[in-house]
């Protein structure tokens, strides 16, 4: 007998649990943040919102599963995805005893595959304006904004958000989407550069107004090996 069998043998008797992961998507589009949400497929609550989620395979751990689900729906892979927390109230699913781990996501809204989110009948709802949502599913996305909000304060989280090319507006923006609060300028211009982190361009956003911005990038490499040296980021006082 293998190892394999003996266990199947072993927990033959016991109750089974079915395992979910549920994917938080936001993105960032022209000042708003968003989130990915779809009509649910199945019963209970067949039609309701939801957030995009999936039951995790025999072969694939709950990280995997989310991966899966996020490529399956956005063709992006790649991406800013973290553990959020585990979800296990008993009675949170009427349909089973269902335990989620909901992981959350930051993708660039102007990259992922329109036709696969289309298909999969996947909206974006401003987060602000979000309707009620299946399950336990409104939780998850008040702890994923909590989490964006703490977490984006000491990592550079935020950029994950933005364009690979964007302007110290355009990112000052976000910021103030994401913590809901007004930023000055001057300070925050003063701040962002004085990282060096940032690497200008000899290129304009011109969207905006004729003189146009000067764009910038993230310098992710630069940012990691600060970071193994105990370098701590943060855009607030």
């Amino acid at each position: 007998m293998t190892t394999q069998e003996h266990i199947k043998d072993w927990y033959a008797n016991e109750e089974k649990i079915y395992i979910a992961t549920d994917c938080i998507i936001f993105g960032f589009d022209d000042g708003i943040l968003k989130l990915l949400v779809f009509e649910r497929r199945v019963k209970p609550f067949k039609g309701v919102l939801s957030l995009i989620g999936s039951f995790v395979k025999p072969n694939e751990n709950a990280n995997k599963a989310a991966r899966r689900v996020l490529e399956e729906i956005t063709g992006l892979d790649h991406i800013f995805m973290e553990e959020l927390k585990t979800y296990t109230e008993v009675d949170r699913d009427m349909g089973a005893r269902c335990i989620s781990i909901a992981q959350y996501a930051l993708i660039r809204i102007q990259e992922y595959d329109k036709k696969l989110v289309e298909k999969h009948g996947a909206l974006w709802y401003e987060v602000d304006k979000l309707p009620q949502l299946v399950l336990d599913h409104d939780d998850m996305v008040k702890d994923a904004l909590d989490r964006l909000r703490r977490k984006s304060k000491f990592y550079p989280i935020g950029f994950e958000l933005l364009p690979k090319k964007f302007t110290i507006p355009q990112l000052q923006n976000l910021y103030e989407v994401i913590h809901q609060k007004t930023l000055d300028s001057r300070n925050f211009r003063k701040k962002v550069l004085s990282l060096n982190l940032l690497i200008p361009l000899n290129e304009k956003d011109r969207s905006g107004s004729k003189k146009g911005a000067f764009l910038y990038k993230f310098d992710y490499r630069k940012y990691k090996k600060l970071e193994e040296d105990g370098f701590n980021f943060s855009l607030f006082k």
